[in-house]
């Protein structure tokens, strides 16, 4: 499992092991990482133009001395200063004894050794830093964007805000980040995660200091592996778990089908579906137990998926919301839902909106939620009591308590589909149904969802189906990576 800690956490750490290392060995450690990341990406050192863009804190240092490595090895390298007076003393010495060239970071700079540069390296501003790049420091950020160059970000791209994710204004955008001692939420969560590029862990020994709870965890194929049910020798259908599907309409049939399909998929020993497209789910899918007759006659279940294609059925989430088994409340569901009603549920209870739903929800714009997306998850699910996954170009799930959010790795682009929220539904219904927690149902849906939709797509467009379809073969994959 991956993890990432807060500023603050990363910084207390920091301080905890410096203390206990020789002065510089800790700034030592991450520059020759760094140094060894950039190599590596260009294949070569010897005879390459590297240039520094150095700010005034210790990010700035790490460039400096990672610079130091690459000058001995043969690269030309300049350093562009954006505060002189306060540039890390140690690392510029090194750097001017290595041979490296100093200069200020004017339009001498913008115009000749940036454009020309094979690679950048960003150490403007730190893990600290807020609100995007300072005015001085955007020009510098367009004549990178400009050069073509290779980017290498120092611990995070300068102008992104490292425990949020959030990009408020002008950000370096990088092809590498090489992040020292444990991942920073930011580099894990859109906008910013996009603006990070390939993330590359450098171990500097913070693991000895870290506290055990994280800010952000990243499920992988071990962490998924372990949580999948999987049938005994004595397990029946019960025992595997029944999950209930109340969606669907007379316009919106298809979205029972799809969550119907999730659900089979999702190893629920058996389907009950409640709703007006009970037609279409059995010609589909004969082995589904269909009723007309609603929730409370539909027989025993041990979760509820409510809402895909519901339309305005009202009644029909107010009478699932009263059973006294896990839902999962999706698409219109969460829009008829009462929140008082979810607030006082006994059992578990997992929202799935898209950022528009969940905007809605908030009473804020809908951009609002896409570029702060960790605040908004865990706003909802303080709101709501609920577990709110929010789904997107990083799907987020979070509990209603303080623990960690989760981040799921596996998505693509080609899951921006019709269709394919009913499906995720459907299979994390059926993982509530099998008694995982809603936080588990949810990360791991979405986890195996994604990598359906990415091994479905090879590359090209894939719809609903094709991606129902792939979430055995994600399976298959999960258990044996």
């Amino acid at each position: 499992m991956r993890t990432a800690y807060s500023v603050e956490t990363v910084r207390a750490a920091e301080r905890e092991l410096m203390a206990r290392l020789p002065e510089g060995a800790l700034m030592q450690r991450a520059a020759a990482g760094l140094a060894v990341a950039c190599g590596q990406l260009m294949g070569r050192v010897y005879g390459t133009r590297v240039v520094l863009l150095v700010g005034s804190g210790d990010n700035g240092g790490d460039a400096l001395y990672a610079g130091v490595r690459l000058a001995r090895r043969g690269a030309g390298v300049t350093a562009l200063l954006l505060a002189p007076e306060r540039t890390h003393a140690g690392g510029l010495a090194a750097l001017r004894g290595a041979g490296g060239t100093v200069m200020g970071a004017g339009a001498e700079a913008l115009g000749g050794v940036i454009l020309r540069a094979d690679l950048v390296v960003d150490g403007i501003v730190g893990i600290g830093g807020r609100g995007g790049l300072r005015a001085d420091a955007v020009p510098l950020a367009q004549a990178v964007r400009e050069s073509g160059a290779a980017v290498v970000a120092v611990d995070l791209p300068s102008g992104v805000d490292a425990d949020s994710g959030e990009v408020r204004g002008v950000a370096i955008r990088a092809g590498l980040t090489v992040t020292f001692g444990t991942h920073k939420p930011g580099l894990l969560i859109d906008p910013a995660r996009e603006y990070a590029g390939t993330v590359r862990l450098v171990d500097i020994g913070l693991g000895e200091v870290l506290p055990g709870r994280a800010e952000l965890e990243a499920l992988q194929h071990a962490d998924v592996a372990r949580l999948l049910p999987v049938p005994g020798a004595e397990s029946d259908k019960y025992r595997r778990g029944v999950v209930g599907i109340a969606a669907g309409s007379a316009r919106y049939p298809g979205a029972a089908v799809l969550a119907v399909a999730g659900a089979l998929r999702g190893g629920a020993g058996a389907v009950r579906y409640v709703g007006p497209a009970a037609d279409a789910v059995i010609a589909r899918f004969p082995e589904a137990l269909v009723s007309d007759q609603g929730p409370r006659a539909a027989g025993r279940v041990q979760a509820w998926v409510v809402g895909p294609g519901a339309g305005d059925d009202a009644g029909t989430v107010a009478e699932v919301l009263e059973a006294d088994v896990p839902v999962l409340i999706d698409a219109d569901g969460l829009r008829l839902a009462e929140r008082e009603a979810v607030r006082g549920r006994g059992a578990p209870t997992l929202m799935t909106p898209h950022a528009g739903e969940a905007a809605a929800l908030l009473g804020v714009a809908r951009a609002e939620v896409e570029g702060a997306r960790l605040a908004s998850v865990r706003e909802l699910a303080a709101r709501y009591g609920a577990t709110v996954l929010l789904k997107g170009s990083t799907t987020l799930v979070a509990g209603p308590g303080d623990g960690p959010v989760r981040v799921n790795p596996t998505g693509t682009a080609w899951l921006a589909t019709a269709g394919s929220g009913d499906v995720l539904s459907g299979l994390s219904g059926s993982l509530l149904a099998a008694g995982l927690s809603a936080v588990d149902a949810g990360s791991v849906g979405a986890y195996l969802h994604g990598l359906a939709g990415r091994l479905a797509a090879e590359g090209a467009p894939v719809g609903a189906q094709g991606v129902a379809e792939g979430v055995g073969r994600a399976w298959r994959d999960v258990r044996g990576g």
